[in-house]
């Protein structure tokens, strides 16, 4: 028994989600290979070797694969697969994108977001936005899976020394074209690694009143989330947005603001160490899971505890 985990990776560094995969990994068995699929990313190859829990690093390089479409990484993992009975991959775009098609030409039941191994077989997964969990236990003699990064720790990221395999790449559909990428650029943390995150709802009213939890972010060194009523109304950019159609987080603090708590945005953060609530609706839904709530204007709170977070002048890092 054998797993192959599939990098994430930007062709230069190791995407930190994977470190949590490769943890989550070692729960199934203890001979772990890690494929790095890109072009001119012999970088992430050494980095990854550099993990204690990986025994081998198989390096594909091409040009086909510097953009990761899911057309073109497919083929190769299905090719690899042959030696494994676990595929393995992060449960965020990267991993939704092609795993899919992975365990469908192995013919094969994908088993999606897992949050707990029990064993190499049975897994615990969220369903019903949060409110359940499913133990599943698969019989299929290739099991293709997705875990969810924040419900495991990242693994060490030295101490170790595995052998660097180059792997030919396989061929490709030729059904899909790169065109472009946009990204956001942020020197805020990562929303969905980040040890601090404060979100904004539709209660803020206005995508300019956003300013206010931009302010406090930036003092808290803190990602900045929303809810997805403030993503449709326009006041934020749809990469910011929590919950169960967006990204799911496990900071260590959640400051939720003007957001009522929908059971589709609870699914995304509930599980934060520590959560503080700002609403001015007593009966609110976010303070049953709030740790700390606080019922007030928020138009009102944000400048004063903004006031009080200068007085310290301290940026948690």
């Amino acid at each position: 028994m054998s797993v192959l985990l599939i990098a994430e990776h930007d062709n230069s560094n190791l995407k930190v989600l994977t470190l949590n995969a490769i943890n989550a990994a070692s729960k199934i068995d203890s001979d772990i290979h890690v494929l790095v699929a890109g072009n001119k990313c012999e970088s992430v190859s050494k980095e990854v070797a550099a993990v204690p829990l990986v025994k081998k690093v198989l390096q594909s390089e091409s040009a086909n694969y510097e953009n990761y479409l899911a057309e073109n990484l497919t083929p190769l993992v299905v090719k690899l697969a042959e030696k494994y009975t676990h595929i393995i991959a992060s449960a965020n775009t990267f991993g939704k994108n092609f795993m899919p098609r992975v365990a469908a030409l192995l013919d094969t039941s994908q088993i999606s977001d897992i949050i707990k191994i029990n064993n190499a077989d049975t897994f615990i997964r969220p369903i019903y936005a949060g409110n359940a969990f499913a133990t599943v236990k698969s019989n299929d003699k290739k099991k293709c899976i997705t875990i969810r990064p924040t419900s495991f720790d990242p693994a060490p990221t030295s101490g170790g020394s595995s052998s660097i395999e180059k792997v030919e790449a396989a061929d490709i559909p030729n059904v899909s074209k790169f065109i472009k990428r946009e990204e956001t650029k942020s020197e805020r943390p990562e929303l969905g690694t980040a040890r601090v995150v404060i979100s904004g709802g539709r209660g803020l009213q206005s995508g300019d009143n956003f300013k206010l939890i931009n302010a406090i972010a930036d003092k808290l060194n803190a990602a900045v989330g929303a809810s997805r009523a403030a993503v449709d109304a326009g006041y934020i950019s749809n990469d910011h947005q929590v919950g169960q159609t967006g990204k799911v987080v496990v900071p260590d603090l959640y400051i939720a603001v003007g957001i009522s708590g929908a059971i589709q945005h609870l699914a995304g953060m509930k599980e934060s160490k520590v959560i503080v609530a700002i609403n001015k609706d007593g009966e609110a839904p976010i303070f049953n899971v709030a740790d700390y709530g606080l019922e007030a204007d928020l138009f009102e709170a944000l400048p004063q505890f903004l006031e009080e977070l200068n007085k310290l002048n301290t940026i948690q890092k």
